[in-house]
């Protein structure tokens, strides 16, 4: 096969040459393909050409007229202005190009010209082009002859080495070469083309560079996301089988020796969603598949009750159950309440952590190895080499995007794997959990638990500070506790943003000096981090002022009051990780937003403000900020990023690329079949950093 032809140097490539060559490297283009996919950044549809007599300044618009004369305009701060007289039917304007006095070369009287761009007021009307075509060379006296006739001009990401001109002329001498070396790399036949509404890979490109309506740009936009999602899923796929199908899974059975008992006891009822997921998890543990699961839920939907449940079925066959949790604290958050729960039951529940005393460290590692464990509870000590697990049936993850996929693959890669349970309480949309965790099945606990007071959320200006401060001051007099949280720890030169540190000074020593002010921050070392938590879980700290350290951390049923400042700076669904930390006892609790005004920044906190669901935040979330960077929350290095899919709206595409990649590992796990070898061969070319990262590669 002979697909490799795009990966040719891009100095063999017409119109370049070795120091074009050095100068297109330096901006990622070392390869004919990745010239091709250097694909616009934005489209101007010049569909609509104006009357100049119309124009008016301030706007966008698009025109058609003769060039009348040209020159350049020396500045006296030596910047040169490239100037043209457009004229049409209606009338003259002035066209201006600063900086680009070369453009006299290119322009002459008498060339019909299209330009597009804004109308501003300089010495009277004057547009300044980003866009411009010569239509036509010649000296005729009208513009009629454009008539309705429609452009759609692609702008490139260019350098000052290579600027727009020289992209533009590389791809009118080499576009055709380069579309028909893709179209050997087709791997879409014409029926699925057809099932999936999808363009060829080459009417896809040829459309990006050579657009001919802003409809057209989008389909092609769509066929190379669909590209990106089906391979990404594909690596997860292979991820997929290789952890549950491929491996024997244990096959537990369950007694109710444990379960019942500990439901019959519950001081509540689980909500319908939580028996849902029960019956869910159950299914994978009863099977012989191995489990490798994703349970997400919003703060306080109850994942740790499910999760226990869950670990209880391993140890009702006789297994061991394990559950890691990110940090000391809230390790030993969950040590306490699952002991409250199943020391009734006659289970001990043992810790690790590398925090703790020698003698208790070796008690529980001796529990471990001979098997007098059932239950373990602990930090990543749980996978550090040596440690020697008796039975280990099943593991439970909490907090996974505080893991990297190497973390949770560690027991994936044992002899005996156990079933895996991975807990998130960070809402993310559907697709993108499907992009994250493709390689998972996925579980949603999207019902919170009856009789949870709402959090009031609240936003004020920072005029409105003072007043802020004496609502926390109220609360604190009634006993309570409260987090400020801000975005920076020190102060900043490039943002003027209140650090958390400044802040703190101030807090202690005049608005609040008649209390206990405690300060917590990621620089801060583990050991502090964890005293001064401590301290304010024990209710020796009144006020905690912290950044988003404590996004992740433990429950302080005491804080009712949770204050943000600079809250435009902080993203939805970090806000609401946030407002988690309060809300955790049977009082009231508040969430203040301190923000600059703003009407992008308030339109986003009003969405925050007016509704409590996780799951709509972050779509909303999506919307607004974009994916931005998806896999480094996966702790995975260079992966490539999506360019073309938007996880906003390219749900169902992404719905349709999982079930067609899981559907063709199943039937053919190692891609050996000579209808998917062409796939294979893609896959192992541009996604091996990917296969590797899954131990699929």
């Amino acid at each position: 096969m002979s697909f490799f032809r795009l990966d040719k140097p891009v100095q063999f490539l017409k119109g370049v040459g070795p120091i074009r060559a050095e100068a297109l490297g330096r901006m990622g283009i070392l390869t004919a393909r990745d010239l091709l996919y250097h694909v616009p950044r934005r489209y101007d549809d010049a569909s609509t050409i104006q009357p100049i007599t119309d124009l008016e300044v301030g706007t966008e618009a698009t025109v058609v007229g003769r060039v009348r004369s040209t020159g350049v305009i020396p500045t006296r701060k030596g910047l040169r202005i490239f100037q043209a007289i457009l004229k049409d039917d209606s009338g003259m304007i002035t066209c201006a190009w600063p900086g680009q006095p070369w453009l006299e070369r290119k322009l002459r009287k008498g060339d019909l010209l299209l330009v597009t761009g804004p109308v501003k007021f300089f010495h009277g009307r004057q547009m300044r082009p980003r866009e411009f075509a010569v239509l036509d060379r010649g000296e005729e006296d009208t513009a009629d002859e454009v008539g309705g006739t429609g452009h759609v001009f692609a702008t490139y990401p260019a350098s000052d080495e290579v600027p727009q001109w020289v992209l533009r002329g590389l791809f009118e001498k080499n576009l055709d070469l380069l579309l028909s070396d893709v179209a050997e790399e087709e791997y879409l036949n014409a029926d699925a083309q057809r099932l999936y509404s999808l363009l060829s890979l080459q009417a896809s490109l040829e459309a990006l560079h050579r657009p001919t309506s802003l409809e057209g740009v989008e389909a092609a936009r769509r066929r190379l996301a669909y590209d990106e999602l089906f391979f990404l899923q594909l690596v997860q796929a292979r991820a997929r089988y290789r952890q549950t199908i491929q491996k024997q899974g244990i096959v537990f059975a369950r007694t109710d020796d444990l379960i019942r008992p500990l439901h019959d006891a519950l001081p509540f009822c689980l909500t319908s969603a939580q028996a849902r997921v029960l019956r869910e998890i159950y299914a994978d543990m009863g099977s012989s598949r191995r489990m490798n699961r994703l349970l997400q839920g919003d703060v306080g939907s109850g994942k740790t009750v499910v999760a226990l449940f869950s670990m209880l079925l391993a140890v009702e066959g006789g297994y061991l159950a394990a559950l890691m949790a990110p940090t000391e604290l809230l390790a030993e958050q969950h040590l306490r309440s699952m002991r409250e729960l199943v020391e009734p039951l006659g289970i001990d529940v043992y810790a690790l952590t590398g925090q703790m005393a020698a003698p208790d460290r070796r008690a529980t590692l001796d529990a471990l190895r001979e098997g007098a464990a059932s239950l373990v509870v602990g930090t990543q000590a749980l996978i550090q080499e040596g440690l020697e697990f008796r039975n280990l049936g099943m593991v439970v993850v909490d907090e996974q995007h505080r893991f990297g996929v190497r973390q949770r693959m560690v027991f994936g890669d044992r002899a005996n794997p156990p079933d895996m349970l991975i807990m998130s309480a960070t809402p993310i949309p559907r697709s993108l959990a499907m992009t994250l965790y493709g390689d998972l099945d996925l579980s949603i606990l999207d019902e919170m638990p009856k009789g949870r007071k709402p959090i009031r959320t609240l936003l004020r200006y920072p005029s409105k500070r003072e007043d802020v401060y004496q609502l926390v001051d109220a609360e604190l007099e009634k006993g309570r506790q409260a987090y400020i949280v801000f975005p920076l720890v020190a102060e900043s030169d490039k943002m003027d943003l209140r650090s958390a540190t400044e802040a703190y000074e101030r807090l202690s020593e005049e608005t609040f000096a008649h209390r206990r002010v405690g300060l917590v921050h990621g620089q801060l070392s583990s050991d502090v981090k964890d005293q001064v938590m401590r301290g304010f879980l024990a209710g020796k700290i009144d006020v905690l002022v912290a950044t988003t350290v404590i996004e992740v951390g433990i429950d302080v049923p005491n804080a009712s009051v949770l204050v943000i400042e600079n809250a435009e700076r902080f993203g939805l669904s970090q806000l609401h990780q946030l407002r988690g930390r309060v809300g955790r006892g049977t009082t009231e609790s508040h969430c203040i937003l301190i923000a600059e005004p703003g009407e992008v920044a308030a339109e986003r906190l009003k969405i925050f403000r007016d509704t409590s669901d996780g799951f709509a935040i972050a779509r909303a979330d999506l919307r607004l900020r974009g994916q931005g960077d998806l896999f480094g929350a996966q702790q995975h290095g260079r992966d490539p990023i999506l360019r073309f899919a938007d996880l906003s709206r390219d749900e169902g595409l992404l719905v349709e690329a999982q079930d067609r990649a899981r559907s063709i590992v199943e039937a053919d796990p190692n891609l050996r079949e000579e209808d998917v070898l062409l796939i294979r061969m893609l896959l192992d070319h541009r996604y091996a950093e990917r296969l590797k990262l899954f131990s699929v590669g």
